[in-house]
């Protein structure tokens, strides 16, 4: 039983993690880890469409353009039709965007890329089917994520949970 103990309170320190982070960042930017996320991607390339952003973040279209509409909401990032092709819709960041980036404290998925990188690729392996096969046990292996730490918004909308 102190092995499944331990086993139960590893899962429970990554879940308080990805939920402390959260708060932090809510309380510093009042963005969800999902919308840091979009706005990150746009960060790095000032000007794509919803569809372009969707590859980008690993997430559903239909979450990504829900995303996009309150950060143009809380006024964060822009549309505008291509000048080429107005059937084209890009989203780029204002200046209120750029602002709250720059306030955001490191994604939890950034810090644990950072440790990950340096292992050893036959940790790293070991490491991928340890968590793999933790998510089977929790008959989670079918469920559709995108690769961020964060506590459920990333695709609450295609669950229909808010």
């Amino acid at each position: 039983m102190d092995q499944l103990n331990e086993a139960l309170v590893s899962i429970r320190k990554i879940l308080r993690a990805t939920e402390l982070h959260g708060k932090a960042l809510r309380i510093a930017t009042g963005l969800k880890t999902s919308q840091l996320i979009v706005l990150q991607a746009l960060e790095e390339s000032p000007e794509l469409t919803v569809g372009e952003i969707t590859a980008q973040v690993h997430m559903a279209q239909a979450t990504v353009t829900m995303i996009v509409s309150r950060l143009e909401a809380m006024g964060f990032v822009l549309r505008k039709k291509g000048v080429t092709d107005k059937r084209k819709v890009f989203v780029s960041l204002t200046e209120r965007g750029l602002e709250v980036l720059a306030q955001a404290p490191e994604a939890l998925h950034e810090r644990f890329a950072e440790e990950f990188e340096p292992l050893a690729a036959w940790e790293k392996s070991m490491m991928i089917a340890s968590l793999q096969r933790v998510a089977a046990m929790l008959d989670a292996s079918d469920i559709d994520a995108a690769p961020l730490l964060q506590l459920g918004e990333a695709h609450a909308h295609d669950a229909g949970v808010k």
